[in-house]
C-alpha cells in the first residue's frame, strides 16, 4: 500500500534499518525478552547508524528529519517486537520535548548524547494515585535558591530501569487553581542526589521494555533544569501527548500487519484433513474479513500521520487514532491467535508473543476510556450548534 507521506529518502530508511535489525535485533530479540532489557550496546549501535532521534538539529548529529522518518523507525522496530518500545518513546516522544522546550544550554548538554544512543530518556508522569488524572499528581519540587528538591514516587516509567535523563512532571505550585497549572516538568540527571529506583516490573507482555518505579527522596537538581517555564508543564504535556498518541496508533497498526503476515504464511503451510488451512472456507473468510480491517485501519492511521505533519492534527483526532488503531489490532491479533489453533498458545510461536504484547497499547499514553471521553466533549460539547 502506497503511504503519501513517504519520499525516496524514506524507503531507503526503511530498507536500511530493515536490514540492520534483521542482523543486530531479530537474532537476539527472544534473549533480550528474557534478560528484560535491551542493551546498552544496541542503543549505541541505533545511534551509530543514524537511527536515533532523526529530528534532531544537525548541529547536535542528529539529521534534520521530518515526522516520516520517524513513523518508518516506529514501523520496523515494531515488526521485531513490541518490546522495543522504549527506543520509540526516546526518539518520538522524550527528546522532542528537549528539541521543543529546551533552553539553547539544556539542548548543547543533552541532545548529542541522546543522538548516539549514549543517553536513554524517560518520562515520568504517571503515580500510584494519578494515572489518567495528571492533575492529581503528588510529587512536588520546591525552589531552594539555586536548586528544586523533589519528593514523590513515579510508576510504570518506560526505559525507568536504565534512564540517564529523566522529564519528571511535578508539582512546583500546589495552590494553583485550577491544579493542573501548577504543574511544571524537571529534567532528573541518574546520579542526582535522592534519585533512586525501585522494580523493574515483570509484566504480561513487552518484556524486553524496561517498565519500573522511580523515587525521588528530596532529590536535588539544578534549578536550570527545568524545562521551559514553571508552571506550564501541564501545557507541555498535552502538546505532546497528541504526538505520542498518534506513535502509539502507529505501532498499534504495524502490529496487526506483522500479525496477518505471520497468519497468512501459517494458514497457507499448516495442513488438516489432508489440506492446508487455507483452503477452508471459514479462514478464507476470517482472513478476508481480518485483512480488510487492517488496510481500512491503515487508510485512517495515514491520514492522522498527513494531519499530523501537517500540523493539522487535533486532540480528538490523534484520540481516534490511538482508540480505532489498538482496538483493532487487539480484535485483529486475538483473531490471528485464532487461526494458530493450539500452536497460537505457545511461546515458539511469535503470534503468542503479539497476543500478550498487544494488551497494553489501548491502556498507555492515556487509555481508551480517556480517548472516547475526549472525543465526546469535542464532538458533543465544544461543536458550534
Amino acid at each position: 500500500m502506497d503511504h503519501a507521506y513517504l519520499k525516496p529518502e524514506h524507503v531507503a530508511l526503511r530498507e536500511a534499518l530493515r536490514q540492520f535489525l534483521e542482523q543486530e535485533a531479530v537474532p537476539y530479540f527472544s534473549a533480550w525478552e528474557k534478560e528484560q532489557r535491551v542493551p546498552r550496546s544496541f542503543w549505541r549501535k541505533l545511534g551509530a547508524q543514524g537511527f536515533l532521534c532523526p529530528m534532531v538539529d544537525e548541529r547536535y548529529g542528529g539529521a534534520g528529519a521530518d515526522f516520516g522518518s520517524a513513523v518508518v523507525i516506529t514501523e520496523e522496530l515494531e515488526r521485531v517486537g513490541s518490546g522495543l518500545l522504549g527506543i520509540g518513546l526516546h526518539n518520538d516522544i522524550v527528546v522532542p520535548y528537549l528539541v521543543q522546550y529546551g533552553s539553547s544550554a539544556q539542548k548543547a548538554r543533552w541532545l548529542s548524547g541522546c543522538v548516539r544512543g549514549d543517553t536513554i530518556t524517560a518520562l515520568a508522569m504517571t503515580e500510584p494515585e494519578a494515572g489518567s488524572d495528571l492533575a492529581a499528581m503528588r510529587t512536588r519540587a520546591v525552589r531552594d535558591g539555586d536548586t528544586y528538591v523533589i519528593s514523590g514516587q513515579k510508576t510504570f516509567i518506560t526505559n525507568g530501569g536504565q534512564a540517564d535523563l529523566i522529564v519528571v512532571a511535578v508539582k512546583t505550585d500546589v495552590a494553583a487553581r485550577p491544579p493542573h497549572r501548577g504543574i511544571s516538568l524537571i529534567v532528573v540527571e541518574n546520579g542526582a542526589p535522592g534519585f533512586s529506583r525501585g522494580r523493574v516490573f515483570s509484566k504480561i507482555g513487552q518484556h524486553s521494555q524496561d517498565t519500573a518505579e522511580l523515587f525521588f527522596d528530596h532529590c536535588r537538581v539544578p534549578a536550570e533544569n527545568l524545562l521551559g517555564r514553571e508552571g506550564e508543564g501541564f501545557l507541555y504535556l498535552t502538546e505532546k501527548l497528541r504526538q505520542e498518541r498518534v506513535m502509539v496508533a502507529i505501532a498499534a497498526q504495524a502490529s496487526m500487519e506483522r500479525s496477518l503476515e505471520i497468519t497468512r504464511d501459517y494458514v497457507k503451510a499448516r495442513v488438516q484433513f489432508g489440506h492446508p488451512l487455507s483452503s477452508l472456507q471459514s479462514v478464507r473468510f476470517t482472513m478476508a474479513e481480518l485483512a480488510t480491517r487492517v488496510r481500512v485501519s491503515r487508510a485512517f492511521v495515514d491520514a492522522a500521520i498527513v494531519h499530523h505533519m501537517a500540523g493539522r492534527m487535533s486532540v480528538s483526532e490523534a484520540s481516534m487514532a490511538k482508540l480505532w488503531a489498538t482496538d483493532t489490532a487487539k480484535a485483529v491479533i486475538s483473531e490471528c491467535l485464532q487461526l494458530h489453533g493450539g500452536n497460537g498458545y505457545m511461546e515458539d510461536f511469535e503470534i503468542a508473543r503479539r497476543y500478550r504484547d498487544i494488551a497494553v497499547m489501548p491502556i498507555y499514553a492515556g487509555t481508551n476510556e480517556i480517548m472516547k471521553t475526549i472525543i465526546a466533549k469535542e464532538l458533543l460539547d465544544e461543536m458550534p450548534r
